[in-house]
């Protein structure tokens, strides 16, 4: 992995950037995600069972791959951070695309002395080819670079984040992130997430009542599109918004099944 240049003559050496990812079987999808990454001085993929080519693709583009059994969304991407060889983390998502003006900017933070522990990334996110502007989708900022001495990524099954000990900066050229290539992907990601967020929440002792799976579905359709204004994104806004509580009802439902069933071994 070549990076940018250092500098030359008396200025501070540019800090090593590693940059990390998390994979399941994204043949289709990591090989651009990784030539988007060529400035960073390493990229390590942590794997957790692919039974395509993403091993593979990831090889042939430089990274270094780990084979690692999954734990869940936090600790997945923990494991990555704890395996890259420098301090500087860029966390990336398979389905996201770093564009070169992100590029530059990094590389003029790696090249100064940094101010922060750790900057989030502005993201743009599509549904198809159709950019969402709002239902709460965007700028969804989110840390992305970090000092790893600094910060980790939460024990989360999912929706994690990263925990961060001291001052947090914002860049301002945003991630591309292709997160749903239509309806089918969209149900099949939802279906995902549900089944994580159910046991997240059963571990944490959580229990579903009548209002939960009457009350919270239409709420969130209602966030997402009136008052995230999801109707200006026109038919688009309307799906996502629908699934947003289709996501809700589901994870409920799934934890009143959760919890019934461990009820009924004791």
């Amino acid at each position: 992995m070549t990076g940018f240049p250092r500098d030359a003559g008396n200025a501070a050496p540019r800090r090593p950037l590693s940059a990390v990812l998390i994979a399941l079987n994204e043949g289709a999808r990591i090989g651009a995600c990784l030539d988007s990454l060529a400035f960073a001085d390493e990229i390590v993929v942590v794997d957790s069972g692919s039974i395509d080519d993403t091993a593979e693709i990831a090889r042939a583009h430089g990274a270094r791959v780990v084979d690692l059994p999954w734990k869940g969304f936090g600790p997945q991407k923990q494991a990555a951070v704890e395996a890259a060889t420098h301090d500087t983390v860029f966390n990336l998502d398979c389905d996201e695309r770093v564009t070169p003006e992100l590029a530059s900017e990094i590389a003029a933070l790696l090249g100064s002395e940094p101010a922060c522990a750790a900057w989030t990334v502005p993201r743009r996110t599509f549904l198809g080819d159709k950019e969402i502007r709002h239902c709460g989708w965007y700028p969804d900022r989110t840390v992305r670079l970090f000092d790893r001495r600094r910060a980790r990524f939460s024990e989360d099954l999912v929706h994690e984040r990263v925990i961060v000990d001291g001052k947090t900066g914002e860049l301002a050229n945003p991630l591309l992130h292709y997160s749903f290539t239509g309806l089918a992907d969209l149900l099949v990601k939802l279906n995902r997430y549900s089944d994580l967020s159910a046991r997240q929440m059963a571990d944490k002792g959580r229990r579903c009542g009548p209002f939960d799976l009457l009350l919270r579905p239409p709420f969130a359709f209602f966030k997402t599109f009136v008052l995230r204004l999801g109707f200006l994104d026109g038919v688009e806004g309307f799906i996502v918004s629908c699934s947003t509580a289709m996501l809700s009802f589901a994870k409920y439902v799934k934890l009143r099944e959760k919890v019934g069933a461990e009820g009924r071994k004791r």
